[in-house]
C-alpha cells in the first residue's frame, strides 16, 4: 500500500485565522487573509517578527485550531486505499507538541496515532507523497511533494498543486 504524509498546519489544521485574529486585537490591525497573498504575517510585519513568532510557541496556540474544509471525510476515503501519516515539523515548536496531539486525537481520532509524525525536516519521512504547504520540505523529500495551497504560497510554481481537500480527492481517488 502506498503513503501519503500530510501536513498539519495551514493543511489539514487552519492557524492563519487564529494568528491574524490575536495580531489584529494585539496591534489594533484589520489584516486579512487577501492581505497575505505571496507573504507570511511576519513579513509582511517584519518589525514585529519576533512577536507574531511568540504566538506559536504559547503551548495551546494549536489546541482549538479549526478543521480544514473537508479534510477529515477525505482522508477516512483516502486511509481505505492508503497508509496515512500525519507529518508536523513541530520541532520548530516544541512547546505545541502536546497540543498537536491533542487536536488529532479530537479530530482525526480514526487515525492510528502510531501515524502522527513529529519532526523536523521532513526528508526523513518514508512516504510516495507528501501534501504540505510549505515548498521547504520537498527539497529532500524522496518522493512527490504536492502543494496545498495556502496564502503564503500562492506565487510558487513548479509543483503539483492542489488548492483545497475535493482536488486531494480527485488527485488521489480518481
Amino acid at each position: 500500500m502506498k503513503r501519503i504524509a500530510i501536513d498539519m498546519d495551514e493543511v489539514i489544521a487552519d492557524f492563519i485565522p487564529k494568528q491574524l485574529a490575536l495580531f489584529n486585537r494585539e496591534y489594533n490591525e484589520n489584516i486579512t487573509v487577501e492581505d497575505l497573498k505571496g507573504k507570511k504575517l511576519r513579513e509582511l510585519r517584519p518589525q514585529l517578527k519576533e512577536e507574531i513568532m511568540n504566538y506559536l510557541t504559547e503551548p495551546n496556540f494549536f489546541r482549538d485550531l479549526a478543521v480544514m474544509k473537508d479534510s477529515q471525510e477525505v482522508i477516512k476515503e483516502l486511509g481505505e486505499h492508503y497508509e496515512i501519516f500525519i507529518t508536523t515539523a513541530a520541532m520548530e515548536f516544541p512547546t505545541s507538541f502536546t497540543a498537536k496531539y491533542e487536536w488529532l486525537k479530537e479530530h482525526f481520532s480514526f487515525l492510528n496515532d502510531m501515524n502522527f509524525v513529529f519532526c523536523g525536516d521532513k526528508s526523513v519521512i518514508n512516504a510516495n507523497y507528501l501534501i504540505d504547504d510549505n515548498v521547504r520540505h520537498f527539497k529532500r523529500f524522496p518522493g512527490q511533494g504536492i502543494l496545498f495551497t495556502s496564502p503564503h504560497n500562492i506565487k510558487e510554481t513548479g509543483y503539483v498543486r492542489v488548492n483545497n481537500w475535493q482536488e486531494v480527492r480527485n488527485y488521489f481517488l480518481k
